[in-house]
Parts: C-alpha cells; sequence; structure tokens
C-alpha cells in the first residue's frame, strides 16, 4: 500500500491504532505499529502478539521491526519511520535504534515504562551514535484512553470472577 504525499502522522497512527484495536480484540494489551519507508509505503504493522506467541519480546514494535527487516532484506530500516501507539519501551526503543529508524512518531506516553522520556531516554541518549526524530502525542489521547479502558476492563473482569481469592 502506497500512501501519496497527502497522506500524515494522522493517518499512519490511525492504521496504528486499527493494529491495536485489533490485538486487543485478541486478548493482548492494545499497542499497535506501523513501519513506513522513506517513499511513504506502509513496509509492517503488527499489534501486540507477546500472549498469544508466549514470546516476550513480540511487542508491536518488535514484530513490525522483524517484518520490515524481512521485506527489506535488511536489518537496516534507514528512512524508515516506526508509528506506535505506546510510547516504545526500553527494548523497542533500543531495537529502532539499532534499525536505524529516522523517526519516531507515538501516541501516548507511558509513565511506568516509556524509554523516549517518560521513564528512561534511551532514544537519543547523548552517549549513543544514532538520533531519531521523535514526535509525541499524535492521537495520544485516544490511544491513552484505549489503553485506560483495556486496564479497567481488566480488573473489573478480575474483580468480579473473584480472580486471586481462595
Amino acid at each position: 500500500m502506497v500512501f501519496d504525499s497527502l497522506s500524515t502522522d494522522l493517518e499512519m497512527m490511525q492504521l496504528a491504532m486499527a493494529e491495536a484495536r485489533a490485538a486487543e480484540a485478541a486478548g493482548e494489551v492494545p499497542v499497535g505499529a506501523v513501519l513506513v519507508s522513506a517513499e511513504g509505503e506502509v513496509i509492517a504493522r503488527s499489534g501486540n502478539l507477546v500472549l498469544r506467541t508466549s514470546d516476550p519480546t513480540a511487542h508491536a514494535e518488535i514484530v513490525s521491526l522483524r517484518a520490515a527487516g524481512v521485506a527489506l532484506e535488511n536489518y537496516r530500516l534507514v528512512g524508515c519511520t516506526m508509528y506506535c501507539t505506546l510510547e516504545p519501551c526500553s527494548m523497542c526503543a533500543g531495537a529502532i535504534l539499532h534499525a536505524r529508524i529516522a523517526r519516531l512518531v507515538y501516541a501516548a506516553a507511558d509513565p511506568k515504562a516509556g524509554a523516549c522520556g517518560s521513564v528512561l531516554s534511551v532514544i537519543n541518549h547523548p552517549a549513543l551514535n544514532h538520533r531519531v526524530d521523535v514526535v509525541a502525542g499524535v492521537l495520544g489521547e485516544e490511544c491513552s484512553a484505549m489503553l485506560t479502558n483495556f486496564f479497567r476492563a481488566r480488573r473489573f473482569q478480575s474483580a468480579t470472577q473473584g480472580v486471586g481469592c481462595k
């Protein structure tokens, strides 16, 4: 799928949100990621797969990076932009750096595990040799609400089912 010059960060984030909603429908934490080439082509997209694959590294960002590497036959994704519905964690931020992603656009800040400034500053740490252009907050309120509602529903479900009670 190729997008013309009229495509915007909002449109790409909406694609990432669709991935997050699909992950949620499958029982995963609703996080989505989309990787776009320098030419504007969507080359990879995914939601979280952690629970479905029993793989702690199967965050949406990592799954998208892996798919993009295969699609481009290169682990260096120079010139690409990653769109994420949630600020990447330290694992994902490190992978973004190693892949040489040019631009990161994320929606909601992660005050518990964010590695792009909220908790840690892995992205653009002064000791590292790669810099990423970071744009935060694109559809942030919507993505934050999606996560809040998901965890609220999980807590309600646990409370009403007596999970953890003996």
